[in-house]
C-alpha cells in the first residue's frame, strides 16, 4: 500500500472523527431529559452527593455512575443535561476512529466509508447524544474486537491488554455485553464452517485440514513468535492470563460498592470481600433479574417487527449497503474476507436475537445491529463508489470518442446520489428532531416514547428560579389514578425520604420522571398528595398534576400560571402550576 494513499486515508478518518465529535457535542444539552435519562441521572446525583453506590441491574452497569460522578466534579461543568451526556457523546464521536484498527483487513476506501457510517448513521448519532449505555457497550465491544484483530494481524500480544480492558469497559456499561460475546462465538463458528465447507467442496479431507494444515500453521506461528513452539505456547498462556487480569481489574473497579472500595484500598484485608461483591455478587444480581426474571417473557414477533421498523427507518442505507457489501465481498476474487463475513453474521444474529433479549420495545436496541453491520456496509459503499468511478471514467472515454449517450452518464449520477444520501442522511435526520422529538409523530421509530416535549425545559427554568427564592416546601405532585385504571397510581410517594437511597418507596415515583433529575439539581423540597385527596390549604409555589386533573386542580388554586406540556410522545400530558407571586419574587431576585 503506497504511503501517501494510506496517509490520505488516515487524514480522512481523522477529519470524519472530528466531524462526528462536533455533530454530537453541538447543542448536546438542548433536549430535555428522557424518562430513562432522568431515572439514571437522579441516582447518579444521589451517589455524587452521598458517595454510596452498589450495583443495581435495573439501571444497568456502573460505568455512567462512576464516570459522571467525576464529570460532575469538574468546576466549569457541574451536573447538567450537557455534562451528563458528555461521556456518551465523546465515545460515540470517537468510534469512527476505530476503523483505522482494521487497516490490515480493509481497503483505504472501505476504512473511510466505515468511519462515515459510524459517524453519521441516525441511530448512532441520536443515541450518542443520549445518556444511555447502548452506544457505550457497542463502541467498547467493537473496539475490543478491532484491537484483538489488530493484535493477530501484527503478531503484537501487547494489544490484547487494551482489548481486554475495552471489553471490560463494555461489561461495566450494560449487561448485554454477554450477548456480544455470544455473537462473537457464533460468528466465529460460522467462519470455521466456511473453512470446513470450502475444504469439502474442493474434495479435500476435512480431517486432514484440521489435523495437519491448521496444526502446522498454528505451530509455525507460535514458533515464529516465541522462537520455539513450546515457548510460543508459554507466551500465549502468559498473555492470556494477563489479559484476563486486565479484564477483571476493570470490572472490579467499576462494580465494587462505594465507599467499600476505598476502605479496602486503605485496609487490604477487606479487598477479597469487595472483589467477591464486585464479581460473584454482581453476577448473582444480574442473573436473578435479567436471566431468571420475567423481563423477557413477551411475544417475539411484535418485538421483532418493532426492531425491523426501527432499522428500516433509522438505518436503511446501512441495511442496503451491508447487503451489497456482503454480496460484493463474497463474489470478489478472494471470496469472503473474515472480518466482513464475521461482522455480517454478528449483525444478522443481533437482529434475530435482540427482540428476545430486550424487555421493552426500545429503538436504542437497534444500535447493537447497526455497529457490526457498518463493516459490510462500508464495503458496499466502497464497491458502489468504485462502480461510480469506473462508470464516470467510461463516460469520459465515450465523450472523448464522441459516443456519449444519456445512459452512460445517468448511471454514475444515480449511484453518486445514493452514496451522498447515505453519507448525509444520518446527521441531518437525527438532529432535525433532537430538540423537538415529542412534536414529531413520525420519529417514534427512532425515539423511544417516554420523551417529554422540549418546551417543558422553559417551564423548568421558571421552577428553578422559584425554588431558589422560596423557603419551605417547593413542589407538590398531585397524586392521581390513570383514568379507567384505579390500580395505576401516579406521582404519589408516601414517604419522600425513601428517595435518598435506592430503591424508592413506591413505584409511582417513576411516573414523575424525568422531573426528579431537575428538581434534585435545583435542591427542591418535594412532597405529594394521595390520589383523590384535596390540596393543602397553603400549597407550595409549584404544583405538578396530570393533564386529566388540570381543571380539578385549577379550581383549588388561585393566582397560579398554567403550563401544559406533552410528557411522553403520545397521549400523556402534565400541567405545571406556578404561583405568580412567587414567580415575581424570583424575577425580582434575578433568578428567572
Amino acid at each position: 500500500m503506497p504511503f501517501d494513499a494510506r496517509r490520505r486515508a488516515l487524514q480522512a478518518v481523522l477529519a470524519i472523527t472530528a466531524l462526528a465529535l462536533a455533530v454530537r457535542l453541538v447543542g448536546l444539552g438542548a433536549r430535555i431529559f428522557h424518562w430513562d435519562e432522568g431515572r439514571v441521572g437522579y441516582w447518579i446525583l444521589r451517589y455524587h452527593e452521598s458517595g454510596q453506590f452498589a450495583y443495581r441491574p435495573i439501571v444497568h452497569g456502573p460505568f455512567l455512575f462512576v464516570v459522571n460522578d467525576w464529570v460532575f466534579s469538574i468546576p466549569f461543568l457541574g451536573a447538567s443535561d450537557f455534562s451528563a451526556r458528555l461521556i456518551v457523546a465523546v465515545v460515540g464521536g470517537l468510534l469512527p476512529l476505530s476503523a483505522w484498527l482494521l487497516r490490515d483487513r480493509l481497503r483505504d476506501a472501505e476504512l473511510v466509508a466505515l468511519a462515515v457510517v459510524l459517524a453519521v448513521n441516525p441511530l448512532l448519532v441520536y443515541y450518542s447524544r443520549f445518556m444511555r449505555n447502548d452506544v457505550l457497550v457497542g463502541a467498547f465491544a467493537f473496539v475490543a474486537l478491532a484491537l484483538f484483530v489488530r493484535a493477530v494481524d501484527r503478531g503484537d500480544a501487547r494489544l490484547v491488554y487494551p482489548a481486554a480492558a475495552a471489553m471490560g469497559l463494555a461489561f461495566t456499561t450494560k449487561e448485554n455485553a454477554v450477548v456480544y460475546v455470544l455473537c462473537y462465538l457464533g460468528a466465529g463458528a460460522l467462519l470455521l464452517d466456511h473453512r470446513l465447507f470450502g475444504a469439502a467442496r474442493s474434495n479435500r479431507s476435512v480431517v486432514r485440514l484440521v489435523r495437519r494444515d491448521w496444526r502446522t500453521a498454528l505451530a509455525y506461528r507460535l514458533g515464529a513468535w516465541g522462537g520455539s513452539v513450546r515457548r510460543g505456547i508459554g507466551l500465549a498462556a502468559l498473555h492470556t492470563v494477563g489479559a484476563l487480569v486486565a479484564f477483571v481489574a476493570v470490572v472490579v473497579f467499576f462494580y465494587a460498592p462505594r465507599p467499600d472500595l476505598w476502605a479496602a484500598l486503605a485496609s487490604p484485608s477487606r479487598l477479597p470481600g469487595v472483589v467477591e461483591a464486585a464479581t460473584v455478587g454482581s453476577w448473582e444480581s444480574f442473573y436473578s433479574l435479567w436471566v431468571a426474571g420475567s423481563h423477557q417473557n413477551h411475544d417475539y414477533l411484535p418485538f421483532l417487527y418493532d426492531y425491523l421498523e426501527t432499522l428500516l427507518y433509522g438505518a436503511p442505507f446501512v441495511l442496503l449497503f451491508a447487503l451489497l457489501g456482503f454480496v460484493a465481498d463474497g463474489y470478489g476474487e478472494d471470496g469472503y474476507r473474515d472480518v466482513v463475513a464475521f461482522a455480517a453474521y454478528w449483525g444478522v444474529v443481533s437482529i434475530i436475537g435482540y427482540p428476545v433479549a430486550t424487555d421493552i420495545r426500545a429503538p436504542w436496541a437497534a444500535v447493537h445491529a447497526v455497529i457490526p453491520l457498518a463493516v459490510p456496509a462500508a464495503v458496499g459503499v466502497a464497491a458502489t463508489a468504485r462502480r461510480v468511478r469506473e462508470t464516470i471514467r467510461a463516460a469520459d472515454d465515450a465523450d472523448a470518442s464522441g459516443s456519449l449517450t444519456p445512459a452512460t452518464w445517468t448511471r454514475p449520477a444515480v449511484l453518486a446520489a445514493i452514496v451522498l444520501c447515505a453519507a448525509a442522511v444520518g446527521a441531518v435526520g437525527a438532529n432535525a428532531a433532537y430538540a423537538n422529538s415529542a412534536s414529531d409523530e413520525a420519529a417514534g421509530e427512532v425515539i423511544q416514547w417516554a420523551q417529554p416535549e422540549n418546551d417543558l425545559k422553559d417551564t423548568l427554568e421558571l421552577v428553578r428560579g422559584v425554588v431558589r427564592a422560596n423557603e419551605g416546601t417547593d413542589v407538590l405532585f398531585v397524586g392521581t389514578h390513570t383514568p379507567g385504571n384505579p390500580s395505576d397510581v401516579r406521582f404519589y410517594v408516601a414517604n419522600e425520604s425513601t428517595l435518598d437511597q435506592p430503591r424508592p418507596g413506591g413505584p409511582s415515583w417513576h411516573t414523575r420522571l424525568p422531573l426528579p433529575w431537575y428538581l434534585e439539581r435545583y435542591g427542591a423540597e418535594v412532597t405529594s398528595t394521595a390520589p383523590d385527596a384535596s390540596l393543602p390549604a397553603d400549597p407550595p409555589p409549584v404544583v405538578v398534576a396530570a393533564g386529566w386533573d388540570e381543571d380539578r386542580v385549577a379550581r383549588e388554586l388561585q393566582g397560579y400560571e398554567r403550563h401544559r406540556h406533552d410528557f411522553r410522545l403520545w397521549s400523556d400530558e402534565i400541567v405545571v402550576f406556578v404561583d405568580e407571586s412567587a414567580l415575581e419574587r424570583a424575577r425580582g431576585q434575578g433568578d428567572t
